[in-house]
Parts: C-alpha cells; sequence; structure tokens
C-alpha cells in the first residue's frame, strides 16, 4: 500500500501549530502538474533508458510520458493533468480521501483492472504508524535516524563503528577502508535482523545502547584487510528533502517509487505512478522479511538527523537505495569528524559499496577524483575495485542543512543532482 499521502497528513497532525492547510500545502504541485515543468537532464536520461522497458506496459505511461511517441526530451515542458486533478482533489476534500472516499475506489478500480490485487478494502484499512526515531552517541553528536522496516539502524550502526575506530583524515586509506568495512559490519546486522519491525527478534535501539556490543563490532573491523564481500543489492528511484524553519524545527525527509516509475504502472485516471516497495519482499517462506499478509516489506529510506554537542542541528539524506548509509556516512564524517565545510562534504569524491542499477557487479566503485595512491592501497587491503565516472548518479543525490546556535542556517546540494537550496 502506498503510505506517503497518510503520512504526510500524519505529519501535519502531529504539528504543533497547523499553519497552513492541506489546499495550501499543495497548492505549488497542483499549479507545477497542470502547468508543467521543464524536464531536468536526469529526467530526460531517466526517461530515455527506461523507455523500451515501460513504454508498452499495460496503463497510462506511454500516454503521459510520451506522449509525442517518444521519450521526453530536457528542456522540454512535462504537464501531469490527471495527477492535478488528483492532487485537487486531496486539496478540497482532505488527505484521507486517498484511502476513504471517491479518489480510492477510482485508484482501487485502476489498479484491479491493471492486474493489481490490492483492493478498496485495502486502502480503507491502511493506517500510518508513527513511531520513535533511533538514536545513537557518537563524538560530538546524537545521531538520529528512522526506525525499522528501514535501514536507519545500518546508517546509525556505520558513524558508531567509525567513531570506534582510528582515521587520520578526509580521503585517506583509514578513512575510506574504515567507513567500508563499518558498512560490511552494519549491513549484516540489517540483512540478518531489520524487516518489519513486529516480526524482529532484535531490538534496535538497544543495540545502538550497547557500548560494549558496538565496541565488539568496531574490533572485528581488520585495519588493512577487507573482509570478502559478495552481496546482492538494492535499486532505487527516491528524493530526500530538508528543511529547517526559522524557529530550529528541523525536517529530514525521503520519499521514493523505489524503481525508476515505481512498478511501471501508472493509473490512467489519476496519474498516479504505482510505487514497487513490495518487490524487497522475499519470497521464501519465514525469516526476516518473507511476502505474507499484513507484512511491511524492508525498505532503504532513511533520512537523517543530527543533533550536536556544541549546539548545531544538521538534516542530511540522500537517495541512492543501498548507498544511502554509505553516502551519509561519507557526507557526516566529512563534516563532523574532519572539519569540512558543508558543501565540500557533498561535493568530494564519493564510493560505492555494491551493486549499482542496472549493474552485474559487487564491488567498491569509486568515482575518478580520489588520490590514485588510494585506489592501489585499497586494492592491496582485499577490495575489489572499479573506478567510475567524476560525478556520477549512482554515488547518490545528496543535501544537508545545518542550523548553527546563532540562527545562522547553512545548506548545501549535490552537483550530481538536479536539486538546489532555497531560502525565504
Amino acid at each position: 500500500m502506498a503510505g506517503a499521502v497518510s503520512g504526510w497528513a500524519a505529519a501535519l497532525e502531529a504539528s504543533p501549530r497547523r499553519l497552513l492547510s492541506p489546499s495550501r500545502l499543495l497548492r505549488d504541485a497542483i499549479q507545477y502538474a497542470e502547468h508543467g515543468v521543464a524536464l531536468t537532464r536526469d529526467g530526460a536520461q531517466i526517461a530515455a533508458n527506461k523507455s523500451p522497458e515501460l513504454k508498452n506496459l499495460p496503463g497510462a505511461y506511454a500516454s503521459i510520458f510520451e506522449r509525442a511517441g517518444r521519450p521526453m526530451v530536457e528542456g522540454e515542458r512535462f504537464r501531469q493533468p490527471a495527477l492535478a486533478a488528483s492532487l485537487r482533489r486531496l486539496a478540497s476534500e482532505g488527505l484521507g480521501t486517498f484511502y476513504n472516499g471517491p479518489l480510492a475506489t477510482m485508484i482501487a478500480s485502476d489498479l484491479e483492472a491493471l492486474g493489481s490485487p490490492l483492493t478498496a478494502a485495502d486502502f480503507a484499512e491502511h493506517l500510518a504508524d508513527r513511531s520513535e526515531p533511533l538514536s545513537v552517541d557518537i563524538s560530538g553528536a546524537r545521531l538520529f535516524n528512522t526506525a525499522p522496516p528501514t535501514q536507519g539502524l545500518a546508517s546509525l550502526l556505520i558513524l558508531a563503528l567509525f567513531d570506534r575506530i582510528p582515521a587520520d583524515k578526509p580521503e585517506s586509506f583509514s578513512h575510506l577502508h574504515g567507513l567500508v568495512e563499518a558498512t560490511k559490519q552494519a549491513f549484516l546486522v540489517r540483512d540478518t535482523h531489520v524487516g518489519d519491525p513486529a516480526w524482529m527478534n532484535l531490538n534496535p535501539q538497544s543495540l545502538l545502547d550497547d557500548s560494549d556490543a558496538l565496541d565488539k563490532m568496531a574490533a572485528r573491523i581488520e585495519s588493512h584487510r577487507a573482509l570478502p564481500w559478495p552481496r546482492s543489492p538494492s535499486a532505487g528511484d527516491t528524493t530526500w528533502f530538508g528543511v529547517i524553519d526559522n524557529e530550529g524545527r528541523t525536517v529530514s525527509a525521503i520519499q521514493s517509487t523505489y524503481f525508476e516509475f515505481g512498478s511501471g504502472l501508472v493509473l490512467p485516471r489519476s496519474g498516479i505512478v504505482w510505487q514497487n516497495r513490495g518487490s524487497s519482499f522475499r519470497l521464501s517462506r519465514g525469516g526476516w522479511n518473507a511476502l505474507e499478509p499484513r507484512r511491511k516489506p524492508f525498505h532503504t529510506l532513511t533520512p537523517g538527523l543530527a543533533r550536536f554537542q556544541d549546539g548545531r542541528v544538521m538534516t542530511y539524506g540522500t537517495m541512492g537505495g543501498e548507498g544511502q548509509p554509505q553516502t551519509q556516512g561519507a557526507i557526516f564524517s566529512r563534516y563532523a569528524r574532519f572539519g569540512m565545510p558543508l558543501q565540500q562534504a557533498i561535493t568530494a569524491p564519493r564510493w560505492l559499496l555494491g551493486r549499482a542499477w542496472g549493474d552485474a557487479s559487487t564491488s567498491l566503485k569509486l568515482e575518478d577524483r580520489f588520490d590514485p595512491e588510494l585506489y592501489e592501497a585499497l586494492r592491496k587491503a582485499g577490495h575489489e575495485v572499479e573506478l567510475v565516472g567524476p560525478f556520477t548518479s549512482q554515488m547518490g543525490h545528496a543535501g544537508a542543512i545545518v542550523r548553527h546556535p546563532d540562527g545562522l542556517l547553512e545548506g548545501a546540494c549535490d552537483p550530481r543532482s538536479d536539486g538546489c537550496v532555497a531560502a525565504w
């Protein structure tokens, strides 16, 4: 079940002062959907790459995304009138109409016609859960991330383990090797335990609070030897955004359809691109992430927050599926541990352990802007190193905002993306 709209409603309800109505919050989105936006470079590239796979699928993909009989190109105006009409209904009838009401009935009917097992009853039963974030203390800061079924635990473990091992300077062997090996230890926990919290045997917050357990995990990291690492990947099509207002209220949020264009099913009457997070389930019976009724799939969305002991507050995150906690580790360690300026911490070259989208290899991929001596040092330690382009989207589209104790707001966005920093 798509939970984004219920999440919006829950967040609005939890706001201490509901200053803006749903109609105001959706006004700009309606405007852009109805009148169009100029297609970005990345959007055009994705549309071209996915066209052979999606243009002949049932549903409205071709009629919405290829109206001229071809993939749209950069700069072309992209309009979504059916989606604009759906957003108008949410604005006028309330966000709950996505799950109970004529809009829900229409969406369920279109899904049924396209072969989905989801019914109007499934929509009516859906509720958004409100859970406490996970947190962990490291040197100088307390970190926060999302609880299961997300991989927020992995993001926090990476930084907690890296905090326990020596690293002399950014972009050094000890920096990259340490974070990559911390990632492996964190992913071993994630891939053994993390799924629907109602089915988990591990208490993730208890693990994060157990300094002895974290010390033992960090002790498994060898300073000059890589743990062998063949494993299966995740893909993703995700957007992170962060906001800090003049009173210090801070948001770190991620929305995602999972794969590019989600399931590939575009609903003709509502214009909605239906997600495919259910593909994260395992088809084998039993276990931590098995496909069963009323069970939530594991997913990769991990918006991060940090509260520093000196009074700074940081919201940060990225798209990138498997790479989200890795990119968070790179950015946060550069900024917080090594004192890099925020924009430099995001612009600097990055790496990805595991398979990238459309790739069969499970190597350690590094952008080709590092010192060449680093690549050789990593190979000697046992890492399977693969070089990629200098600014590649497979390393994520990251962003961050920091609020300083005096109220100064500092933002940074990723040159690998179409994102921006905006202030008003």
